[in-house]
């Protein structure tokens, strides 16, 4: 999820003038807090404040929210949605005291600002660099070379067999009844080779926070981000006799669209995104993001803390209900593990300050939540990529995310290091990054699903755990060859830093 533009992400920055695009990474995090006591002012709440979207967290159930919901429009607030399933309300309002005031009603846990940045209302504009395309003669050489049983394009992507999704594809293409939602920057589902596995009753735009079930809602609007139509086919591109094919070819994809036309995915869209999941029995979520405006949320802040424990909600619902959550780890070469991270980048919605963080106080959400399957990058030598995140700990596990091939430089036919996906209008290009990498975990969770259609998300979780390919930290990692160790990897084969449990593997996928 890194892109040049919008800073709600990484850039990755590579040789070659490469514009990478990718995603990031959490670890566990909070639990409710105990509800104040007292309430509102009565003196008439001001409104000549910016207008600001919160997030207020309160019991579960009907009666305790509704108690809520009176208490915030008498602090000068508009409820925008509640989902009483988790006791999370998404509120507006202009009062400057909004926050201070609500969090003294009783049977408030926490409350929080969204942002630092006003609702207004916003321009479509492009965000992310634009991605690599794919050269007539590229698809020509692919083509050429490709056997009876692939795409067109699948002997660019070095990325299937790098986790053996080809020869899985031999025995399951996965099954029709397993979805695994895009929550995303929308998903093109006109595209010939996402339109086959579309699921438009599992598709949404949920960017205000509440749903919007318009037809083609899910979709990118023209110059917005095309990263979520990559994940996409990523996940689940047909296996058509065009263009590309996805990991699990056979399963459904679903389109939840959760950012601004500037790219932000602010709390309130992703908490909408996971209940809109869960409600409607999709068995994976992909999250290849970090939930903006603060690329590491602070616990002992009290807005902070306020998102942190609204989405740790809404993930732990999910899971509940029996999905699988798998997110990117990011692309700024953090140790997620480390003890303190300098972020440069928070808030990114108005004026970024540095502060030094601790990660465990303050995730990077939702990835360093609870139950969430954290990914990490390889790249086409099968190394960490040079940009991915890692920390033991923390990764679960990795995929193929790409890299440049100044690094890592992929067999013959395959001509470039990035990962080759579908793009919105029927295109196809390159990008790289962990947003790339967990699309092809989440393909990976798909095909275990298909082939264990009961099992729970802990059981999913363990299989997909124990069928990854251990990799052990190799020599010491400097990327470049300039002498300097680049990133420490820490743990053995079987787990470590780098790779977590291993490279997953789509084979044992479908044959456990």
């Amino acid at each position: 999820m890194a892109h040049l533009a919008s800073r709600r992400t990484r850039a990755l920055t590579l040789p070659v003038g490469l514009a990478l695009v990718a995603s990031l990474g959490f670890l566990p995090a909070a639990t409710a807090t105990a509800a104040p006591t007292g309430a509102p002012a009565t003196a008439t709440p001001r409104t000549d404040g910016p207008k600001l979207s919160y997030v207020v967290n309160t019991g579960t159930g009907r009666a305790a929210v509704k108690q809520v919901e009176k208490a915030v429009e008498q602090a000068g607030g508009t409820v925008v949605i509640s989902y009483e399933q988790i006791g999370v309300i998404v509120a507006h309002s202009q009062n400057p005291a909004f926050g201070e005031t609500i969090r003294r009603v009783r049977g408030v846990a926490s409350a929080g600002a969204t942002r630092t940045n006003p609702i207004v209302p916003q321009a479509t504009k492009d965000v992310g660099a634009i991605a690599q395309p794919l050269t007539e003669a590229q698809a020509a050489a692919a083509a050429a070379a490709a056997t009876a049983d692939e795409d067109p394009l699948e002997p660019l992507q070095w990325s299937l067999p790098a986790i053996k999704a080809d020869k899985a594809h031999q025995k399951s293409l996965g099954s029709k009844r397993v979805t695994v939602a895009v929550i995303d920057t929308g998903v093109d589902d006109t595209h010939p080779d996402l339109a086959p596995n579309f699921d438009r009753a599992a598709s949404v735009n949920c960017v205000t926070g509440a749903p919007d079930t318009t037809a083609g809602s899910w979709r990118p609007a023209a110059g917005e981000s095309d990263h979520g139509t990559h994940v996409a086919g990523t996940i689940a591109a047909a296996k058509n006799g065009f263009g590309v094919t996805g990991v699990a070819p056979g399963v459904k994809v679903s389109g939840i669209k959760v950012s601004t036309p500037e790219g932000l995915f602010y709390t309130e869209a992703v908490v909408c995104g996971f209940l809109w999941a869960a409600e409607r029995g999709v068995d994976v979520t992909n999250n290849s993001y970090y939930t903006d405006p603060w690329l590491f949320a602070c616990k002992n802040d009290a807005d902070q803390g306020a998102l942190v424990e609204s989405l740790t909600r809404a993930v732990k619902y999910a899971e509940r209900k029996g999905t699988v959550n798998v997110a990117a780890a990011g692309n700024a070469r953090h140790d997620l593990a480390a003890r303190t991270i300098e972020d440069r980048t928070s808030p990114n919605d108005t004026e970024p300050v540095t502060r030094t963080i601790d990660p465990r106080v303050c995730p990077d959400i939702p990835t360093m939540l609870p139950g969430v399957v954290t990914v990490a990058a390889t790249g086409a030598k099968g190394l960490k990529s040079s940009y991915s995140n890692y920390g033991k700990g923390v990764i679960d596990v990795a995929a193929p995310g790409g890299d440049s091939t100044v690094y890592q430089t992929p067999e013959p036919p395959a001509v470039n290091g990035l990962i080759l996906s579908t793009l919105p209008g029927g295109k196809f290009g390159y990008k790289a990054g962990t947003s790339m990498a967990s699309p092809h975990v989440a393909g990976v969770v798909a095909l275990i699903k298909s082939r264990h259609p009961y099992a729970p998300p802990a059981a999913v979780k363990v299989l997909l755990g124990l069928q990854a390919d251990a990799k052990a930290c190799g020599e010491p990692y400097d990327y470049n060859g300039d002498g300097v160790i680049d990133a420490v990897c820490e743990g053995g084969k079987s787990y470590n830093g780098f790779y977590g449990a291993g490279v997953v593997d789509a084979l044992d996928a479908v044959r456990w």
